[in-house]
C-alpha cells in the first residue's frame, strides 16, 4: 500500500479532535449514498414502465399496419402475399377498424369496433392470450355473432358471458318508413378480455372479420392488414420495403410513428428525473469539499511535518484526493447494493398498486439495466472526485513553516 492511501485511511478511521469533522463525513457518505440509490430505483422504475407500456402497446397492437390511402383494400389476399415476402416479416392478419356505440339493457359508451381474423390473430397480437373468461368464438353458430369486450367495458354495462349487446355504427344509415336510421346489430357476449390497459380494456371490442365487413358494408374488403416482425427496431427498414413492393395507393404505419409522443415524453422524463436527482449527489459532494477543508485545517500539523520529512506537493494532494474518493466510492457501492436490493423486492412482490383508471398499469413495474448502474456509479465517482481537488490543493500549497512556527 502507497504511504498516500495508507495516511488517506488512517484519516478516515483515526478519532480526531473535531468529532463535527466525522460526523460531516458520514452525512457525506450518506448523501453519495440516497443520491445513487434514489437515481437507480427512480431510472428503473421508468425503464420498467416504459418496458410494460410498451410491451402492452405493442401486445394489443402490430408493429406494422399496411394501409390504403382513399379507402379499404379490397384485395386482401394479394397484399398479404406481397407482404410475406419481405425479410423480417414473420405474421400477417386482416382487419376492420371503426367506431361504433355499443349499448346494454342498462347502459350505451361508445367503442373502437374491430373485426379480426380469428385464425391469424394470434400471429399479431397476444388478444387470444388474454382472454379470462369464455373465448375467442366470433363466428355465428346458428343465433347471433359472437363479440369479445373488455372487463371495464363488460363492468360498465352490467353483461357477462352469454348476455345480447346492440352495436350501433354510425356509417351507411338505413332507410325505413321512419325516416333514416342508423345501423345496429344485436351480438352475443362471447369473451371477456383483460389487458392490463384500461383504455383497452374499456373502449375496445372485436368481433369475426367477416361479420363486419357486412356490418360496415366494405364489399368484402378490410380497412388494414396487421403485420408482425421479428425485430421490433427494424420497423422502418421493414416498411420502407414494404412501400416499394406495394407501390402507392399503399402505405405503412408503424409503432414508433403511432406512439412517438408517448415514448418521447417517457425517454424526455427519464433524462429530467436523472438530471435533477444528480442534484442530491450534488449536494453529498459539497459536505466532501467542506469536510477536507475542516481536515485540511485541522491536520495543517501533519502536513508540515510531511512536507518537512520530503513529501511533494503532489503526494500532500494525493492524500486528500483519495480520502474523499473513498468517502464517494464507499457511498456509491452502499447506494448501488441498496438500489438493487430494494429493485428486487419490488420486482418480485410488486407492493406498491397503482389505480388502474389513472394508469395504463396496476402495479409500479421495476427493469434494472446495468447500462444505468454504471452510468449513475461513474457519474457519482466522478462528481466526489471534482469535489476533492479544491481542498486537496489548498492542503499542497500549505507551506511547511506555517504548520510548524509555533511548534
Amino acid at each position: 500500500m502507497r504511504y498516500e492511501t495508507f495516511i488517506s485511511l488512517r484519516y478516515l478511521k483515526s478519532k480526531r479532535r473535531q468529532s463535527f469533522i466525522s460526523v460531516i463525513t458520514l452525512i457525506s457518505i450518506a448523501g453519495v449514498t440516497l443520491g445513487v440509490m434514489a437515481l437507480i430505483i427512480v431510472l428503473s422504475v421508468m425503464r420498467g414502465f416504459e418496458s410494460d407500456l410498451k410491451g402492452k402497446i405493442l401486445g394489443m397492437n402490430a408493429d406494422i399496419v399496411v394501409l390504403r390511402s382513399g379507402g379499404v383494400i379490397l384485395d386482401p389476399d394479394r397484399i398479404i402475399k406481397e407482404i410475406k415476402t419481405v425479410s423480417g416479416v414473420i405474421g400477417t392478419s386482416p382487419f376492420v377498424y371503426s367506431q361504433a356505440m355499443i349499448s346494454s339493457t342498462l347502459s350505451a359508451t361508445g367503442i373502437v369496433l374491430r373485426g379480426v381474423d380469428e385464425k391469424t390473430i394470434g400471429e399479431v397480437t397476444i388478444l387470444p392470450k388474454i382472454i379470462k373468461q369464455g373465448g375467442l368464438n366470433l363466428k355465428p353458430h346458428g343465433g347471433l355473432p359472437g363479440i369479445l369486450i373488455g372487463n371495464e367495458l363488460s363492468r360498465n354495462l352490467g353483461v357477462r358471458l352469454g348476455d345480447v349487446v346492440r352495436v350501433i355504427s354510425p356509417q351507411g344509415m338505413v332507410i325505413t318508413p321512419a325516416g333514416s336510421l342508423p345501423r345496429f346489430r344485436r351480438f352475443r357476449v362471447a369473451g371477456i378480455f383483460e389487458s392490463g390497459m384500461y383504455d383497452y380494456d374499456s373502449g375496445f371490442a372485436f368481433i369475426d372479420l367477416e361479420v363486419s365487413k357486412r356490418f360496415f358494408r366494405l364489399r368484402g374488403g378490410v380497412t388494414g392488414i396487421e403485420v408482425k416482425v421479428r425485430d421490433i427496431y427494424a420497423v422502418k427498414k421493414i416498411g420502407k420495403e414494404m412501400r416499394k413492393k406495394l407501390q402507392f395507393p399503399y402505405f405503412t404505419r408503424d409503432w414508433m410513428t403511432m406512439n412517438r409522443n408517448l415514448f418521447s415524453a417517457l425517454k424526455l422524463e427519464r433524462i429530467t428525473m436523472f438530471i435533477i436527482l444528480t442534484l442530491i449527489v450534488w449536494v453529498a459532494a459539497f459536505n466532501i469539499v467542506s469536510s477536507l477543508i475542516m481536515v485540511v485545517m485541522e491536520k495543517n500539523r501533519d502536513i508540515a511535518i510531511l512536507k518537512a520529512m520530503g513529501a511533494t506537493s503532489r503526494s500532500v494532494m494525493k492524500i486528500f484526493m483519495r480520502e474523499g474518493m473513498i468517502v464517494g466510492v464507499f457511498g456509491t457501492l452502499l447506494g448501488s447494493t441498496l438500489a438493487f436490493i430494494a429493485c428486487g423486492l419490488l420486482k418480485k412482490y410488486q407492493f406498491i398498486k397503482l389505480p388502474t383508471d389513472v394508469y395504463y398499469i396496476s402495479t409500479l413495474p421495476v427493469q434494472m439495466s446495468w447500462f444505468d448502474f454504471i452510468v449513475i456509479a461513474v457519474s457519482a465517482v466522478g462528481i466526489c472526485f471534482l469535489a476533492t481537488i479544491y481542498p486537496a490543493r489548498q492542503a499542497a500549497n500549505l507551506p511547511p513553516v506555517e504548520g510548524l512556527r509555533y511548534e
